[in-house]
């Protein structure tokens, strides 16, 4: 009962609604998906289902002329009488009758070049006619997962809020959006969501908007990670081959020409498939080209297909895009998943020129109420059916989110969860309310990351206590959160305690407060340059003791909040307590003659003597980011900032030292920091991360307080990109407390240079080229230069670097190679 049920919805939903509607296949009666479906002489279409079927709404009560579009299919104009309306009627294609005759002239020559040159000859004006637009905008996206496992990692998946069937398979995102969009090229754009829905949350609002939907290839190239180059770009030529199929006649008796676009090397970000070129005009009349996944440098990435079809209106004689999909293949481990965005583009209106102040730094906004919107509604507005298994889910997850969500339901979850097991004690126990939205948990002694070992603690383990409360997180963006981590080592015997307490007053500035305090073992390097997990290895393994520690008892309260647009300020006051520690153990697993050096990173070879004295002072922190140019997104439940790759993010931190118990330990520090992304095209990113210090009345400061600089000496990398580290320098070695400059460049050729090298092209790898500097007062400048391979690996499985370095210091320093393993990261 349940289906027909399901079944009779869906038909009621289906015929009660559009002004036309139908389903269109081919002579032999399969349906046919992504018919491109318009009113002639209007930007006003649809496309079809993937079931064949389609709704088109009309404008005028008259005779109208309604066009349908295939590629490979002769175009079908059915004349429809509106004042009949609605009704319903099926459409059967035909196939296209290709010729090549009319333009192969001489076999010797390539017909598709001249094509292809003019279509790149003339992109400056097709593009110039669509370059401002107010338009309509409807998007549907979609993701299903095949086989998913009961547990990844050790931790169960469940059903994903009754989204996996038994066999772990069933659809796991649906969404749709209704905007009004003003657009002008190359990225300026304002976009008013106006409906919003989402399958199982009916107080949710969809992601999907039109700011992920311009793909243009009028353009050079096409940003999907890696930025890939267009068929038609200026230098396609250095990476297509072509073949002119077929040619036919569209409803206008306008030639198109079918054209083959072949990769010249497999391992480069190049499409391969079919683009449709209008003769004389040389405009794109369709694409439909495959995305491989190895080519954008995501692996786990099987496929992707776009396609877009293209409406010519005879009044203003505009080619414009009118329906979109990219479908996603992917999967790993058996796990196989399947996505699809749908785009549908309507009631264009085209611009000569837009009003100052038309465009702003908020890209996108949602109307309040977008979100609300019934069934009726989207009936009747939706430009594409849903298929039934599209309609069965939002039914079907719509009656799963009101009972998963019922208190009845969320109790007894909890209760089940919430079941205590003496074995907990050991891994980890949760107990959670569910229908309050807070949680209580504990961490256990015996998990990932907790174990490690150091020459001061000997082996010790963290665990820990936290309380969350997410009840207004949803719609307000208020969470809160207190926790207690304890940290026990063996070899001194010694339980250390701290607590922090984290209040995020709302989604709009991310007003946020904290307190933390209690008694830790800190790095010298607040940054930790080593971690846990190298320094563990590194010592059991053979005997180097890199991480340098001190006890710090410390209590702090800070508070930070976006003051302006792209601006965020900072600010913390904490009180410290400094104290020395050494060493107490000498174990290693491995390495039982060599000697571990001392915990003082100025003296390696003195036991007895610390690098400070024990001392307290009151330290104050403010540090402002600025990201230049910054965009954004309003929604009803928060503003979410987007940052503008154009630009740099420059960070300004101003520190000061008072109440310390001598005056020798009070400072200030001024510092700036400047990271910038350069996009290169197709020819790869440089990165640059730029930092500059200077200390005032710091010349007896405790060692603690100086600027320590992020060396390396495990020839083990753990970050994806090595912008804020010197891969071969002492961790300590060139700690200042006056003033200082670094500086990190880091090219990526993103495959441009490493995939045409013959043999070096089948690893499908990335060039890395570095160089790094620092300069300080009292030592000569120091500097690295660095070449490397990313993307390294077996398979879908490209998670490895290997860089070699060469290092200079008053003339040459040493050379060494560092292997990236970037799943460490999983481990901390």
């Amino acid at each position: 009962m349940k289906n027909y049920y399901l079944l009779l919805l869906f038909m009621v939903s289906f015929v009660s609604t559009a002004q036309i509607k139908g389903t269109v296949s081919d002579e032999k009666g399969n349906p046919l998906p992504f018919v491109t479906i318009f009113q002639e002489g209007t930007y006003n279409g649809t496309t079809s289902n993937e079931l064949g079927k389609f709704e088109l709404n009309l404008k005028k009560s008259e005779k109208q002329t309604v066009v349908f579009q295939f590629l490979g299919f002769k175009t079908q104009i059915i004349t429809i009488q509106t004042d009949k309306l609605p009704y319903s009627f099926d459409i059967k294609m035909i196939e296209e009758s290709y010729s090549l005759n009319e333009v192969v002239i001489n076999t010797k020559i390539n017909p598709a070049l001249a094509i292809i040159k003019n279509a790149i000859a003339n992109k400056k004006e097709n593009t110039e006619k669509t370059a401002r637009f107010n338009a309509d905008f409807y998007s549907r996206g979609i993701f299903k997962l095949k086989n998913a496992p009961k547990k990844i990692l050790g931790q169960k998946i469940g059903d994903l809020n009754g989204s996996l069937d038994s066999t772990g398979t069933g659809i796991i995102s649906l969404s749709e959006t209704f905007s009004k969009i003003t657009f002008e090229k190359p990225n300026n754009l304002k976009e008013i969501v106006t409906a919003s829905k989402v399958s199982g949350r009916d107080n949710g609002y969809s992601y999907n908007t039109a700011r992920s939907s311009f793909y243009d290839f009028y353009d050079n190239t096409i940003n999907f990670g890696v930025n890939m180059i267009s068929p038609v770009a200026n230098n396609a030529f250095n990476y297509y081959k072509y073949k002119l199929e077929s040619t036919f006649y569209d409803a206008n008796n306008q030639m198109i020409n079918k054209i083959k676009v072949i990769a010249k090397r497999d391992s480069e970000p190049v499409f391969e498939g079919y683009i449709y070129i209008v003769e004389d005009s040389w405009a794109i009349y369709a694409v439909d080209l495959d995305i491989k996944g190895y080519r954008m440098k995501e692996e786990f990435v099987d496929v992707m297909t776009l396609k877009q079809n293209f409406s010519y209106n005879k009044n203003n004689k505009i080619w414009a895009k009118n329906t979109q999909s990219l479908d996603i293949k992917a999967g790993a481990f058996g796990i196989k998943f399947t996505g699809k965005y749908t785009y549908v583009y309507s009631n264009y209106e085209f611009v000569d020129a837009f009003a100052k102040k038309t465009f702003t730094n908020e890209i996108t906004s949602v109307e309040i109420n977008s979100n609300k919107k019934d069934s009726t509604f989207w009936n009747s507005n939706r430009p594409i059916p849903l298929t039934f298994e599209e309609s069965s889910d939002y039914i079907r997850k719509d009656s799963i989110y009101k009972v998963r969500n019922s208190k009845k339901y969320l109790d007894s979850i909890d209760a089940k969860g919430n079941k205590f097991k003496i074995i907990k004690l050991l891994t980890g126990y949760t107990y959670k309310n569910s229908t309050e939205k807070n949680s209580f948990s504990y961490e256990g002694l015996f998990n990932l990351g907790s174990l490690s070992f150091n020459t001061v603690q000997g082996y010790n383990f963290d665990s820990g206590f936290k309380y969350t409360n997410w009840k207004n997180q949803e719609s307000k963006g208020i969470y809160t959160s207190i926790s207690t981590k304890l940290n026990y080592g063996f070899a001194e015997d010694r339980l250390r305690v701290t607590g922090q307490f984290i209040h995020r007053f709302n989604n709009q500035n991310y007003a946020t407060l904290y307190l933390t305090g209690g008694s830790s073992v800190k790095q010298f390097n607040p940054n930790e340059p080593i971690s846990k997990v190298i320094n563990t290895i590194s010592s059991l393994a053979f005997k180097n003791n890199f991480m340098k520690l001190y006890n710090l008892e410390s209590a702090a309260i800070g508070f930070s909040q976006d003051i302006a647009n792209g601006v965020n300020l900072g600010g913390k006051i904490e009180y410290q307590q400094r104290k020395p520690l050494f060493n107490n153990t000498d174990f290693s697993l491995l390495s039982k003659d060599d000697l571990y050096t001392s915990n003082n990173p100025l003296a390696p070879n003195d036991f007895n003597s610390a690098a400070f004295e024990k001392h307290h002072l009151t330290k104050i922190n403010l540090l402002a980011k600025i990201n230049f140019g910054n965009k954004y997104s309003s929604r009803p439940d928060g503003k979410f900032n987007i940052r503008n790759e154009k630009y740099p993010t420059l960070y300004l931190g101003y520190d000061k030292t008072i109440a310390a118990n001598e005056k020798k330990y009070e400072f200030d520090h001024l510092n700036t920091r400047l990271t910038y992304d350069l996009s290169l095209g197709n020819k790869g990113i440089l990165g640059l991360n730029l930092k500059a210090g200077k200390f005032l009345n710091a010349d007896n400061i405790a060692f603690i307080d100086y600027k320590h600089f992020n060396g390396n000496q495990t020839h083990i990398g753990q970050s994806a990109r090595y912008l804020n580290v010197f891969n071969l320098l002492p961790y300590y070695s060139n700690s200042t407390n006056e003033s200082y400059f670094e500086a990190h460049s880091e090219y990526n050729d993103k495959g441009y240079i490493m995939n045409k090298i013959p043999l070096l092209s089948k690893l499908k790898s990335t060039l890395i080229l570095g160089a790094h500097a620092l300069s300080t007062p009292n030592n000569k400048p120091y500097t690295e230069v660095t070449v490397g391979l990313d993307n390294l690996g077996f398979g879908k499985f490209k998670m490895l670097r290997v860089d070699y370095i060469r290092s200079y210091q008053n003339g040459f320093q040493g050379d060494g190679v560092v292997f990236g393993l970037k799943f460490l990261n999983i481990l901390e």
